[in-house]
């Protein structure tokens, strides 16, 4: 039952990820050009017209056990890119993926949809 409820609370979390300006009650600098905010105030400078120039609001969440994400990264399930501003606030979000993989030298044409065994 806790396990749910987490589950649950975490798909209502939402968060804001801007760039830095304002003061806001629970912002974390992500680098220079980013900040995150889970505080409901910067929505409502954002809905008045004072708060951030550009911002992405991004509701739910994911979750992992303690270790899973360090475990996964270290064993190379993901792909990371370093924190790009220009890619989040000015490529349509139909086309981030590709220009994310671009971000770490992948060419999408060139991957297959199929798997195999070498």
């Amino acid at each position: 039952k806790i396990e749910q409820r987490q589950n649950a609370i975490a798909a209502e979390r939402g968060f804001v990820l801007h760039e830095p300006s304002g003061e806001w009650d629970s912002t974390l600098s992500v680098n220079p050009r980013l900040s995150i905010t889970t505080s409901r105030d910067v929505l409502a400078a954002i809905a008045t017209g004072s708060g951030p120039r550009r911002a992405m609001l991004a509701l739910g969440c994911a979750g992992w056990s303690a270790g899973q994400l360090e475990s996964e990264v270290r064993d190379n399930a993901w792909l990371t890119a370093r924190a790009d501003d220009t890619l989040i606030f000015d490529v349509p979000a139909e086309q981030r993926w590709e220009a994310a993989a671009r971000l770490v030298g992948i060419d999408p044409a060139r991957l297959s949809d199929y798997a195999g065994h070498a």
